[in-house]
C-alpha cells in the first residue's frame, strides 16, 4: 500500500508550505487540493458560468490543468500563477467547494495523484473524505488574526494591496462556509493529530509532525 499522508486545515494555517517540505523531506509526491478548486473556480470564470450553476461540475470533470516542476499551475495551457492564489480566487473556490458535484467530480482527480514512493495531500477533506484510509492525518490550525497577519505579509511580499481588517473579515467568512457546508465540512479527523501553529515557528510544527509520522509508521 502506497502511504497517504494528510493536512487539512483552514486557510492561512500554513498547512501548504508544511506539506511541500514535508514532501520534500520524504521525498513523496505532493497534492494541492485547494488549487483545484480554484483552478475550477478560475476556469468557470473564464466560461461566464455563475459560481453555483450546475454546470461547473462539468467544468471540474473536464478541468484543462497541469502543473509544472516548479509547482507553477496552467490552465488551458496558460500559467495562472498570478491570480491563483489571490483573496477573491480563494473565496470562489470556497464557494464551489459547497456543492456536491463539484466535489464529486473532482474526488478521482485527486486520488489519482497517490504513487509510489507515497503522498502528502494538503486541503480541508483531505483525512475525511477523500483518504480515508490514510496512515497518518494531521490536522493544522491557527487563530483568524494569526492567519490575517499572514496573508497580509505573503500578499504585500508579492506585490498585492491588502487590508487586514478586510482580510480577517473575509477569512472569517471563508471559515464559516467550509466549516458549515452539509457536505464534508472542515474538521479534524477522528485520529488526526491536531496543532494549533498560531505560536510556532514552521521548524517546531514540522518537528511535531515528523514525530506523529514516524509513531505511525509511515516512515
Amino acid at each position: 500500500m502506497i502511504p497517504v499522508i494528510t493536512i487539512d486545515g483552514p486557510s492561512g494555517s500554513g498547512k501548504g508550505t508544511l506539506a511541500r517540505r514535508l514532501a520534500e523531506r520524504l521525498g513523496f509526491h505532493l497534492l494541492d487540493s485547494g488549487a483545484l478548486y480554484r483552478l475550477t473556480a478560475l476556469a468557470a470564470q473564464k466560461r461566464g458560468l455563475a459560481l453555483d450553476a450546475p454546470e461547473v461540475a462539468e467544468v471540474a470533470e473536464t478541468l484543462n490543468v497541469h502543473f509544472a516542476g516548479d509547482g507553477a499551475a496552467f490552465l488551458d495551457g496558460t500559467c495562472v500563477d498570478s491570480v491563483l492564489r489571490t483573496e477573491q480566487t480563494g473565496a470562489m473556490a470556497s464557494q464551489i467547494a459547497a456543492h456536491p458535484n463539484v466535489r464529486a467530480a473532482l474526488l478521482a482527480r485527486q486520488r489519482a495523484f497517490v504513487q509510489p514512493p507515497g503522498l502528502v495531500a494538503d486541503g480541508r477533506d483531505m483525512g475525511t473524505v477523500v483518504f480515508i484510509d490514510a496512515p497518518a492525518k494531521l490536522f493544522l490550525d491557527a487563530s483568524v488574526e494569526i492567519r490575517a497577519e499572514r496573508r497580509y505579509k505573503q500578499l504585500i511580499e508579492h506585490g498585492f494591496n491588502a487590508n487586514l481588517a478586510a482580510l480577517i473579515d473575509e477569512i472569517r467568512a471563508r471559515d464559516d462556509r467550509d466549516r458549515n457546508r452539509a457536505i464534508a465540512p472542515l474538521v479534524p479527523a477522528a485520529e488526526a493529530l491536531v496543532i494549533d501553529s498560531s505560536h510556532l515557528s514552521i521548524e517546531a510544527v514540522e518537528a511535531q509532525m515528523m514525530e506523529f509520522i514516524r509513531a505511525q509508521g509511515v516512515v
